[in-house]
């Protein structure tokens, strides 16, 4: 891929200094990273300089734990929703939204739960799946908008769980406008994503085999924890052999909740947190993912994805209609969605965009489900003022989790999304990279991040995760099977407060979990 360069109007020029931002003009940088960062995704009104300082003061860490923080009970702020005690807890449309544009979140909810057929079809409105794919809906990997999970069993799927796959790329294939950017190729003949579903007629990519080995680790109470740790096979090839240096990232579906709300943070406020080469000295070493955006054809912060490798909603959407489903859409066209070039009795198949739409789904429908996906409530917390959860409030803080996981923000100022505009939210996320050690290295690059790179995942919602999926598996590929697994898989730059956890008494990790589940 080629990049060009494309200044765009009204954004922000971001200096990344001394792990610190900085604007600046183009005359005013020397030979730190630099790149035309701004959110020209997003209708903003500029803060004041009282706002600021507003903003400053309600985000500011916490230090008195007898009592919960002002608003901290409605973490997505008047986009909060009542919490459900059922499985529907994630589908519910944004607190604050108007009754007109409920009618767009319930289109847009038919559209993501929409199940797509193969082509030719006599309902052409929903025809062109695969001819390889992973899901014939959004909602089949993201059930009911929460996790998914690896298969349980021999005999269960892996529909809401993939590999991506990527090659090591040349030098000359580096976009040059993003500094640190690590390459890579699609593999030649599966390209970027592995399939394990095909329509008829045609042979699916792989099985997708795990395997673990347990670890057992003793914490200081005595209490012992079995940790599993997965081998992943890509079984039963349907078109020849993987590259020999292909590598291959296993991926659970994340939750839906709240995604609009971490599109409006600001830019700047996320590189605030950023200090790549830990000059505070605590052991935290956060970096932006910077992805070249098909969207707007220019560098923007990545924020979607495992490894925040994408930078908006609709790019992020539209790359799971095109990967996960087969999908074609206004910003990836192909009609054989993933198929390679090797591949070419699925890029000779009939596809389901030769009629008026254009694409499988069209711009409206890109809207629709864009509009669907920004809006899905976060629910309000439980029990927020009891006191067991103040007290594991009080060792999250003390431990130094929130040096990843950054309580609250403020979003932009927004003309036309009221729902995501100047809201207090509480994420529990600084939406930046960070080293996790080899245990959950997965050792393939996208974009800047490593391979032991992940972005910090938001923890709003985390304790409904049961109620919602019907099961307790966390981590990018569901390995961890409780919240205290969660925390001890956690190495490289959280290593120490990973062994913090180890140490505490039964007391203060059960705190520590009632917090999170609280959440």
């Amino acid at each position: 891929m080629q990049a060009k360069w494309m200044k765009p109007s009204n954004v922000l020029l971001v200096t990344l200094v001394a792990g610190s931002v900085a604007l600046a003009d183009t005359d005013a940088v020397a030979e730190a990273p630099v790149w035309d960062l701004g959110d020209p995704h997003l209708s903003i009104i500029p803060r004041t300089a009282e706002e600021a300082a507003r903003i400053a003061a309600v985000t500011a860490i916490a230090t008195d734990f007898t009592t919960p923080h002002r608003f901290e009970e409605k973490p997505a702020g008047a986009a909060t929703v009542r919490a459900m005690t059922n499985a529907d807890a994630f589908s519910q449309p944004s607190g604050n939204i108007t009754f007109e544009d409920q009618l767009d979140f319930r289109v847009g909810n038919g559209l993501f739960r929409k199940l797509w057929v193969s082509s030719p079809s006599s309902t052409l409105a929903s025809d062109g799946l695969g001819p390889l794919f992973n899901a014939r809906s959004c909602q089949r990997c993201h059930i009911k908008d929460g996790r998914g999970h690896p298969p349980e069993n021999a005999n269960d799927n892996a529909i809401s769980m993939f590999l991506r796959v990527s090659i090591p790329a040349p030098t000359d294939a580096q976009i040059t406008e993003i500094q640190d950017y690590i390459a890579t190729l699609p593999d030649p003949n599966y390209g970027s994503q592995m399939q394990d579903f095909a329509v008829q007629g045609h042979a699916s990519e792989y099985r997708l085999d795990i395997t673990y080995d347990d670890e057992l680790v003793m914490l200081a109470d005595g209490t012992e924890v079995s940790l599993r740790h997965p081998t992943y096979n890509a079984a039963d090839l349907g078109y020849g052999l993987l590259h020999a240096d292909a590598m291959l990232s296993p991926r659970v579906a994340p939750q839906m909740i709240g995604l609009g709300l971490l599109e409006a943070i600001p830019t700047a406020n996320i590189l605030a947190n950023a200090d790549p080469d830990d000059l505070n000295d605590d052991g935290i070493s956060g970096r932006p993912n910077v992805v070249w955006s098909v969207e707007f054809d220019q560098p923007m912060l990545g924020r979607f994805g495992l490894k925040a490798g994408s930078p908006t909603i609709m790019e992020q959407s539209a790359a799971a209609f095109a990967g996960d489903i087969g999908i074609s859409s206004p910003l990836f066209p192909a009609g054989a969605g993933e198929c390679t070039a090797a591949q070419t009795v699925c890029q000779n198949a009939i596809h389901g965009d030769g009629d008026d739409r254009g694409t499988e789904i069209d711009a409206e429908g890109m809207d629709l489900v864009t509009f669907y996906s920004r809006n899905l409530a976060v629910p309000a917390r439980r029990d927020a003022d009891d006191p067991q959860v103040l007290h594991g409030k009080e060792v999250f803080y003390n431990s130094g989790c929130t040096s990843c996981h950054t309580p609250s923000f403020v979003t932009h100022r927004l003309e036309d999304q009221p729902e995501q505009s100047f809201q207090l939210i509480w994420p529990y996320t600084d939406m930046l990279l960070h080293d996790m050690g080899e245990g959950l290295a997965d050792n393939r690059p996208e974009a800047r991040a490593t391979g032991q790179e992940w972005r910090t995942p938001p923890l709003w919602g985390i304790g409904l995760t049961e109620q919602v999926s019907g099961h307790t598996y966390f981590l990018h590929d569901g390995r961890a099977r409780s919240l205290l697994e969660a925390v001890l898989w956690h190495g490289g730059e959280a290593q120490v407060q990973r062994d913090a956890v180890t140490e505490m008494t039964t007391a203060d990790r059960d705190a520590l979990i009632r917090f999170l589940e609280s959440l």
